[in-house]
């Protein structure tokens, strides 16, 4: 029933496990959920899925922990996937899809408000401030660059450890935490990382299986910041990297989507109830959706599979030396730099996807003349109004639609 009716994202998540689990089921204390929710922020990944899966651990173990992932994600990446597919329909009918002419400015306005609502949680130091101002930059002139995502994350990370004012070492941290679980975690990402690689190199056989998987699995274990930094990454890998001079070069079968099949399935998860990660189903199924539909279905699965499993591997396997970690300072001062990062990468990123919508109000389009006008408003509804998202994406379908 919650992956049914949990809508509204990390936020609306939270306080829906606070009403079922706690309030209602008593499955775990308030305290108990505040601590994972504390915990899983400090994770790459998706924070509302690492939540629940800790909430099936403590009830379960490992079996309910498996389970109650399952069904989180099995309601929101299965219509997602099979919207790969209506769209794929529509495009072999030459249907007039009209109805989603609105949905790519409508997925800015949801990028931009996500960027105002984590600065105003994350920027509020003279560090955070250059470290946000920075990466708007870097990810707004270097988008196309393979290395800017992760080096930023890292860069910042780094940057807000050399003060130790703003939050010190409280007592003395352990000195010895067992890292055993983690080599497993690292050993699947540099081995997914090498057959990706040696499967472009010597152009295997549906080598975009072994690329698909290898990117989503570096997604899930590098975004920091919720599915709007992860949407900035794959909009990077997917539509803007690919159709460089570079890349057509050294690359010509890569993995591509055009920016309208991005930006229209970045727009319609926000109406669905569940994670917002599903982006992945739908994107593998996108990817490999022209290689026949049985790679169609795998593509999906892959997308979902490999985008959750660094989530699942990362709080399963951290969770038991929480207790420990959480002594060390380093930790919370890296998260500090790493969530001003992410303010900035999504705010890079609004810029640069709103200069690829046309804006031109003087060519007499009533559709150019609505595109800035729906981005202002999703922003102005999502501060002010009470509309939940998935009715706003409902009515840039109606605006599409009757326009």
């Amino acid at each position: 029933m919650h992956s049914l009716t949990a809508f509204g994202g990390p936020q609306g998540h939270f306080s829906m496990m606070l009403s079922t689990f706690v309030r209602q089921r008593k499955d775990v204390t308030e305290q108990e959920l505040l601590e994972y929710n504390a915990f899983c922020q400090l994770l790459p990944g998706a924070s509302s899925t690492q939540t629940l899966t800790l909430i099936g651990y403590k009830r379960g173990g490992i079996p309910l922990a498996i389970l109650t992932l399952v069904m989180w994600l099995l309601p929101a990446c299965t219509i997602m996937g099979a919207l790969s597919f209506l769209l794929s329909y529509f495009d072999g009918q030459s249907f007039n899809n009209r109805i989603f002419q609105f949905i790519q400015p409508l997925a800015v306005g949801f990028i931009s408000y996500s960027a105002y609502r984590l600065f105003k949680l994350s920027v509020n130091n003279p560090i955070t401030r250059i470290i946000m101002a920075v990466a708007s930059l870097l990810v707004y002139f270097l988008f196309k660059s393979p290395w800017i995502f992760p080096g930023i994350i890292i860069a910042a990370g780094i940057a807000t450890n050399f003060s130790d004012k703003r939050i010190p070492q409280q007592g003395v941290p352990p000195k010895k935490i067992k890292w055993g679980n983690i080599l497993i975690f690292l050993a699947l990402f540099m081995l997914a990382g090498f057959l990706s690689e040696t499967a472009r190199k010597k152009e295997w056989p549906n080598r975009g299986v072994y690329n698909l998987f290898e990117n989503f699995y570096r997604f899930g274990s590098l975004v920091f910041g919720g599915g709007d930094v992860l949407m900035t990454m794959m909009y990077e890998q997917y539509v803007i990297r690919p159709n460089t001079i570079q890349a057509e070069k050294n690359n010509p079968r890569a993995l591509r989507m055009t920016q309208k099949e991005f930006l229209t399935g970045s727009g319609i998860v926000r109406a669905l109830p569940g994670p917002v990660f599903s982006i992945g189903s739908y994107t593998g199924g996108m990817l490999l959706r022209k290689k026949g539909t049985g790679m169609h279905i795998l593509g999906c699965v892959i997308g979902s599979v490999a985008l959750f499993l660094p989530s699942a591997l990362l709080v399963l396997f951290f969770f038991p030396v929480w207790n420990n970690l959480k002594k060390y300072a380093v930790i919370y001062r890296s998260l500090e730099g790493i969530n001003a990062a992410a303010v900035g990468i999504m705010t890079g990123a609004t810029f640069f996807l709103m200069k690829n919508i046309s804006m031109d109000v003087t060519d007499g389009s009533t559709a150019h003349i609505l595109n800035p006008l729906v981005i202002i408003a999703t922003f102005l509804l999502l501060k002010w109004g009470r509309i939940r998202p998935p009715f706003i994406v409902i009515a840039c379908l109606l605006l599409g639609w009757l326009i």
